[in-house]
């Protein structure tokens, strides 16, 4: 007598668990839309900080340098808690430029500009953030989504903050 084996079909070995976690799927997709716009105005802004921190001259050199430092840190550990995020709603997050360059309202600075203006153009940038950030808090919240909430209000807190020092500079 011989056993025969059955042979999951490819069908059955790659089918997803259903997520039940009280978010409907519909909103779970409109969330996690909302999220990547999130990610990709996150990581636009994690680019030019870093690249005005390479490439900031001027009295306020020191000043600035480690203060751009401090912020495209800052922004780089944000990156994954939005994508992670994305991730537990059972979304790919957008990992290409193509795909930032599509969701994303922040848009690259040509060239070089002077220090006073890297400020100015990082003030704008994140506001930006903070808009994309807020636009998305009312679907959360009707989605009775918690930890997405928690996770916009904390980076709408860390965006409008950093938004004010940035000004701050600029004052004279």
């Amino acid at each position: 007598m011989t056993k025969t084996s059955k042979k999951p079909t490819a069908n059955a070995s790659q089918a997803s668990p259903v997520i039940d976690i009280g978010i409907s799927a519909r909103d779970r997709e409109k969330i996690a839309h909302g999220l990547s716009a999130l990610l990709a105005d996150s990581y636009a802004l994690y680019l030019m900080t870093h690249n005005f921190h390479w490439n900031v001259t001027g009295p306020q050199f020191n000043s600035l340098h480690q203060m751009f430092m401090a912020q495209y840190t800052e922004q780089w550990n944000a990156l994954d808690l939005i994508a992670e995020r994305i991730r537990s709603l059972g979304h790919t997050a957008p990992g290409t430029n193509k795909a930032f360059a599509k969701l994303a309202t922040v848009k690259e600075v040509d060239g070089v500009p002077c220090a006073e203006d890297m400020v100015r153009h990082l003030v704008k940038a994140q506001e930006a953030v903070a808009r994309t950030a807020r636009s998305l808090f009312v679907l959360v919240d009707a989605a009775n989504d918690q930890p997405t909430a928690d996770l916009i209000t904390q980076r709408l807190q860390v965006h409008e903050k950093t938004a004010w020092m940035l000004r701050s500079v600029l004052a004279v």
